[in-house]
Order: structure tokens, then sequence, then C-alpha cells
């Protein structure tokens, strides 16, 4: 697990590199709805985005100040980088309404003046959790982060002292980050794909799947 300082660089690739995600939140319904919305800013207080206080997304904001986002950057599958993260948001108000336009002056051409800019509000992603995802190395890497003292929350295989060493995790694992030096055996997390191969086919059952 990454330490919060950490999480600031993660949070700022989200926002200058990959920018775009795709943010889920819940609705009146109890549906998840998503939409496209672009990160515009992060500082050590969180990451920021601002909507129009008559979309259907500040309505559901404001009722269930909870939020899920995924972003990719890449060519193809094979190329990509993904941020996911899951976490509390808060209204900043207009307040830092300058500092997301200055920054991303493309938002001028969709609300050119100050009387249609009136509209918007700013919100933040002030705690949460996520993870690092990335596709173009080989092993594949991630890592996982939090910020505003959310606290880790993956579910992550792990094998146990009922490990005879068997080698059958080893021939199904995709990826081949499964350590064989040491008794029991142990997954390279930074490496796995969590595909839950090894748990499958586990004769001692030995491989479990956890909560961190």
């Amino acid at each position: 697990m990454e330490t919060e300082k950490d999480a600031g660089m993660y949070l700022g690739f989200l926002v200058d590199r990959i920018h775009t995600t795709v943010l889920a939140t819940i609705g009146s319904d109890g549906y998840p709805h998503t939409c496209a919305v672009d990160m515009m800013h992060s500082d050590d207080e969180g990451v920021y985005f601002l909507t129009a206080r008559g979309k259907d997304l500040y309505r559901r904001l404001k009722d269930n100040p909870r939020v899920s986002l995924t972003g990719v950057k890449g060519e193809d599958t094979m190329s990509s980088v993904a941020i996911s993260l899951v976490g509390d948001v808060e209204e900043v108000g207009p307040s830092y309404l300058h500092i997301l336009l200055e920054a991303n002056p493309y938002m001028y051409g969709i609300y050119p003046t100050e009387e249609s800019r009136s509209a918007l509000t700013v919100f933040r992603i002030r705690r949460g959790s996520g993870e690092w995802f990335d596709l173009s190395k080989r092993p594949v890497e991630r890592a996982s982060f939090s910020f505003g003292g959310f606290g880790e929350r993956q579910d992550v295989y792990a094998i146990t002292d009922a490990c005879t060493g068997c080698g059958r995790c080893l021939e199904v694992c995709p990826q081949s980050c499964i350590d064989s030096n040491t008794l029991p055996y142990e997954i390279v997390e930074r490496n796995c794909l969590r595909c839950g191969n090894c748990k499958e086919v586990c004769p001692s059952g030995a491989v479990v799947r956890r909560r961190t």
C-alpha cells in the first residue's frame, strides 16, 4: 500500500494525463449512473471537478456524496494505464472555480459568458482509495493508494501455511507472479491480475481471498 504522500503522484497523473474519467454515482432509483467527467485539479486536499447545479449529476452528488471512477490512458488495451478510485465528495462551491477554469480553458468554449458560468460549482473528492494498473509492462504492475484518511480497501489473494509446494498454481498464473523460493509460496501482489486461477487449482486450499 502506498502512503498518502505517494497518492499525490497518482492523483496528478489522473488530472494531467488521463483527465477524462467515467464517474459513477447512485441515483434516487437505487441504480448506479455513469457519466464522463474531467478531473481538473488536485492538491493536498483531494481531486476536483465541476458540474452545473441544474444537472442530474449535481442532484445525485448532493443526495449521496459517494463516487467511484475509472480513467484509462493509452492507444490500445496493451499500452494502457488505468486509475480507479472510490471515495467521498463534498461541494466546495465557486471559490475554486477560477483555478479549474484557468487550468482547463476549454471550459470557456462550453460556458462562454460570466453569466453562463454562474451555474457552475466545484466538487472535491476529499478522501478515497484507489488503484493504479499498468498493462503496458510485463508482468503487469499495480499499486494501491489512499488519501484523506480513507484507508485501504481491496481484496487480494494470499497463500497460507497450508501450501505444500506442489506447484499447481505456478502452472496457471498468467503473469508468473508467484514466488516459489519460499514455502509457503508467495504471491507478488504488484504483478497479480487477481484472476483467481491459483485459488481454483490449489489442492490443499492454501490460497485465500482476503481484504487488506
